[in-house]
């Protein structure tokens, strides 16, 4: 795997996650696919291994553009060299409509197989939109097994090419036992509270509800 970013082995599989990813969101979506196939070939070019991306993003067509480019380009020998997650958006969150959604993401990055999917939101809404916020007259409660999982890999994301490349550079030292205390005594707070997704006619009447009350 490219660099030196440290795995760690997933517990439900054998397959490994890089810890250090590659965030592929921009707002407004799809607003520069050009300079973000181009920055994900560049980051492929550093070493990242672990992509995320997202139907709602826009950026899966990108992705799955660089990905062939640096197959082409010999970047990397095989698809099977990188870790690439895509995730299920809101409007699809239905029984019916969850494979065919997986199946359009699969057929936009070009590839067989994801090695992760996640829920985007745990929310559903009405069919057929891909928006962010979503109207609040079409959110609905979605229907799912949850499972807490210990772990962490982090997503880094920029397009610019400097950036890019001090992102990567986060192996070669380490906090002290000071700072680790110090920083463990931050009041933490989520940077977006998803005040969209909360409703007095949705299924979470509040944040704090939305969050498990870990907010």
């Amino acid at each position: 795997m490219g660099s030196n970013i440290p795995t760690s082995t997933l517990r439900s599989t054998d397959r490994t996650i890089p810890l250090l990813g590659y965030g592929t969101a921009e707002y407004p979506f799809g607003a520069s696919i050009e300079t973000m196939k181009e920055s994900i070939l560049h980051a492929i070019e550093l070493g990242y291994r672990h992509f995320d991306s997202a139907s709602l993003y826009q950026s899966e067509v990108p992705l799955g553009e660089a990905i062939s480019d640096a197959l082409r380009l010999g970047l990397i020998k095989s698809r099977d060299e990188l870790f690439i997650t895509s995730k299920l958006w809101c409007s699809d969150g239905h029984k019916d409509l969850v494979l065919p959604a997986l199946q359009k993401t699969l057929e936009n990055l070009q590839l067989e197989y994801l090695d992760l999917y996640l829920i985007h939101w745990p929310v559903s809404s009405k069919p057929g939109e891909y928006v962010l916020p979503v109207k609040e007259k079409d959110l609905l409660p979605m229907d799912f097994r949850w499972v807490h999982e210990q772990g962490v890999s982090v997503l880094v994301k920029s397009f610019n090419k400097e950036r890019i490349k001090q992102n990567l550079d986060i192996f070669d030292w380490k906090l002290s036992q000071e700072d680790l205390k110090r920083i463990s005594q931050i009041p933490q707070q989520r940077a977006y509270v998803a005040a969209e997704f909360v409703s007095e006619k949705g299924p979470y009447k509040s944040v704090v509800e939305f969050w498990d009350g870990e907010i």
